[in-house]
């Protein structure tokens, strides 16, 4: 029997559940993990050294899989590093699988090397953790190792998903002598059944009664995968009962049609009468966060009457304040089973009148909207990040993914809108700029037949680096980094713009340049500096490559606040 024969059943029970993909960051004492994985033929391994790194691009793999990803390392300070991307996850409901290398608990605090405190390390930011025991060679240890393990993988495929922490100690030996062999056993699968949420029929006829008593109604989607699906339940539902729909650019629902997507323009500007004309009767959301605070602002004031959130599971999230009703409901199915209802009640009653006073409202909010945000960019002659970011939003392939990097990039997205067609993803769990590029190099490594562009800033760029640093970049991988050697959303948000302190305190002053780590790494590099070599590198950018391509775009940071700031003025006048 080979040792560590309960990691060889745990790694075999990942493979049946459906985990094939397992990010691996080397180390001693997680060989015999490590190996396992390594040696199992029907899971594909990525051996990323930053263990930071290795959390995010495991967390990008899951997004494109919509499966748990397992994350290897070793003990010690290694299992920190992964706090981010695991903190990441858990409010970004991203299944994860985090299998934690240890040594035995009588070597803590005993000066031995890489022991730290490891079990529940990661708090409340998962949603499982649990340990193995050191020694196994009882049956009830044996049989505590196989239900342990049952549960972990059970625990990450079950919604809300997120990650899933297991701790396991490891005694030496670690590594097979030679000629040993290597099988994995039969294991014990217990498989964890779940329900389908259902609502009663006089739930049903109370809901519809509500939304027929409700004159405004508005309906909100936050950040949420796209889908096709939803967004034509949610057409149907805005062109025949006169419904606002509204949606930031990572609700994934597309800038043109019937949708409001220019919020983040006219919330923030609009005169109390007129905030109070778009004020709904009936709210309901759907999705994870959202983006614009003009608009979170707008209903934390003008509170509608009542708010429904739709989510199949989860703690409840009421970031306006005004939830009054949490239907336990996966979105597309609530909303085309609302939709069949209404249809089926207005062919037995006849054809009502439906009026599109309010919708019409908050669509002249938003067709006024995306003319500024286009006459002001088609005018503005100064070379800016802003008017780059258009460019590069104009230029990205259909049937694309784009990965915006938070801080200045997801807001300019949010601003100037995406194609239907364009998926748009951001990390707007915890919102940090740690990561991001991690992240778009994950998801680019499931989906090898879609070009997925990383729209990313200096600071996070440089600081998530060791994105590139494995064998495993790839070649649908488009980078565009915004160079302003420094960060600009401190000189753009208005309390630490005017401070004194702003450039040695707030902004990051820096010299670099993108084109050595693109070297490094083996991505092919270009540079833009101005409207007149813009298109040209986008058009370069875009083209078949054997391999990722960076392209870097640099600014004036003092330059992209004052256009920033024209901007503002200029949305300010418009209502």
């Amino acid at each position: 029997m080979a040792i560590h024969q309960h990691v060889l059943a745990l790694v075999e029970l990942c493979a049946r559940k459906g985990l094939h993909h397992a990010v691996i960051s080397p180390g001693s004492r997680s060989a015999p993990l490590t190996l396992a994985l390594a040696r199992h033929p029907h899971i594909k391994t990525y051996v990323v050294a930053d263990e930071r790194s290795a959390g995010f691009i495991a967390l990008g793999l899951a997004q494109q899989l919509r499966m748990p990803v397992i994350v290897v390392c070793t003990s010690g300070s290694a299992v920190y590093n992964l706090a981010p991307a695991v903190a990441e996850a858990y409010f970004q409901e991203t299944p994860l699988l985090l299998l934690t290398a240890d040594r035995p608990k009588e070597w803590i605090h005993q000066l031995d090397g890489q022991t730290i405190y490891q079990q529940d390390i990661f708090g409340k930011h998962v949603r499982y953790s649990a340990e193995l025991p050191a020694d196994y060679g009882h049956p009830d240890a044996a049989w505590a190792a196989e239900r342990i393990a049952n549960e972990a993988i059970n625990q990450s495929l079950l919604a809300p998903r997120g990650p899933v922490h297991l701790n396991i100690p490891l005694r030496e030996p670690l590594y097979p002598v030679e000629g040993e062999a290597y099988q994995f056993p039969a294991v014990r699968e217990i498989e964890q059944l779940t329900s389908v949420p259902a609502l009663a029929p006089s739930t049903w006829h109370r809901l519809q009664e509500e939304w027929e008593r409700a004159d405004r109604k508005l309906i909100a989607v936050g950040q949420h995968r796209s889908d096709g699906g939803l967004r034509k339940v949610l057409a149907q539902l805005g062109d025949e009962w006169a419904v606002p729909i509204l949606g930031d650019s990572i609700a994934n629902l597309g800038s043109a049609g019937p949708f409001i997507g220019a919020q983040d323009v006219f919330m923030g500007n609009l005169p109390d009468a007129a905030a109070a004309d778009l004020r709904p009767d009936l709210l309901i959301t759907c999705g994870q966060s959202f983006l614009s605070k003009g608009f979170k602002q707008f209903l934390r004031k003008y509170k509608p009457r009542q708010h429904w959130h739709i989510q199949a599971a989860g703690p409840l999230a009421d970031p306006f304040q005004t939830v009054t009703m949490l239907i336990p409901y996966e979105p597309r199915l609530f909303f085309q089973k609302l939709f069949e209802d209404l249809d089926f009640q207005r062919m037995k009653e006849g054809d009502e009148e439906v009026d599109p006073v309010f919708r019409n409202a908050w669509l002249a909010k938003e067709q006024a909207s995306r003319r500024f945000m286009h006459q002001f960019l088609n005018r503005e002659e100064t070379f800016s990040e802003f008017g780059a970011v258009r460019q590069v939003l104009e230029a990205l392939p259909g049937n694309s993914q784009l990965h915006a990097a938070n801080s200045m990039p997801v807001r300019y997205v949010n601003l100037c809108g995406v194609g239907e067609s364009v998926e748009v993803f951001a990390n707007r769990g915890t919102s940090g700029i740690d990561g991001c590029l991690s992240t778009a190099v994950g998801a680019a490594l499931a989906s090898p037949d879609t070009l997925v562009t990383a729209l990313i800033g200096d600071v996070a760029f440089f600081y998530d680096r060791n994105a590139l640093w494995n064998a495993h970049v790839p070649a649908n991988l488009r980078i565009v980094l915004l160079n302003n050697h420094g960060g600009n959303i401190f000189r753009i948000i208005e309390g630490p713009s005017r401070q004194p302190e702003l450039e040695t305190f707030f902004e990051t002053p820096h010299s670099f340049s993108g084109e050595n780590t693109a070297r490094d790494a083996g991505v092919g590099y270009q540079l833009a500096a101005g409207f007149e070599s813009l298109p040209a590198g986008l058009d370069w950018l875009y083209a078949p490559s054997t391999s990722a391509r960076l392209l870097e775009i640099q600014t004036d940071r003092a330059v992209n606040a004052e256009v920033f700031g024209r901007y503002r003025e200029g949305a300010k006048a418009l209502f």
